[in-house]
């Protein structure tokens, strides 16, 4: 919990592949992420859009997947 966050993910080794995915969606939306890790001056509606569009593409990846059994 170095970060702050207490969230723990059912599948560590995807942490590296969703920090990936922030900065992506950050940068698809045009908001640019400091390097160094602190978000404090991120505004909330910048974090929570960028939270939203990851929660939107884990539940299209989730659906394709189970399309696909």
């Amino acid at each position: 919990m170095a970060n702050g966050n207490s969230n723990q993910l059912v599948v560590p080794q995807a942490s590296a592949a969703l920090d990936q995915m922030k900065y992506e969606v950050a940068q698809e939306l045009g908001i640019s992420l400091p390097q160094d890790g602190y978000y404090g001056n991120i505004t909330t509606k910048d974090a929570g859009s960028i939270g939203g569009s990851i929660t939107r593409k884990l539940v299209q990846i989730a659906e394709q997947s189970l399309a696909g059994r």
